[in-house]
């Protein structure tokens, strides 16, 4: 179980540095009705249905931290990102755990 969940969340980041240093990229893949309820400030909206088409775009966007209500949709997310070429994506699981850094 734990190599399943380390899969999804992958190793721990240091989202303070990736935000603050490296200006990193929040992509909230929750619908767009749950981000109109609250989202960290600066993230940019994409549901986890059009991530995929999306990843050309982000690129440039390079590194990017995904959330969403629990993290099982940004786990989903980063694998989609990384299986698209995208090699600095973070899952910080749910948005509320990237509060303390708006």
């Amino acid at each position: 179980m734990f190599g399943f969940l380390k899969k999804f969340f992958g190793p721990e980041a240091d989202f303070q540095d990736l935000l603050e240093n490296k200006k990193a990229t929040i992509i909230d893949v929750r619908t767009p009705q749950e981000f109109s309820g609250g989202h960290n400030k600066g993230a940019i909206n994409i549901p986890l249905q059009q991530i995929g088409g999306k990843a050309k775009q982000l690129k440039s966007k390079e590194p990017i931290i995904v959330c969403c209500a629990s993290g099982m949709r940004s786990g989903q997310a980063k694998s989609i990102l990384k299986s698209k070429g995208l090699e600095e994506v973070y899952n910080a699981g749910s948005w509320t755990s990237l509060r303390k850094f708006d």
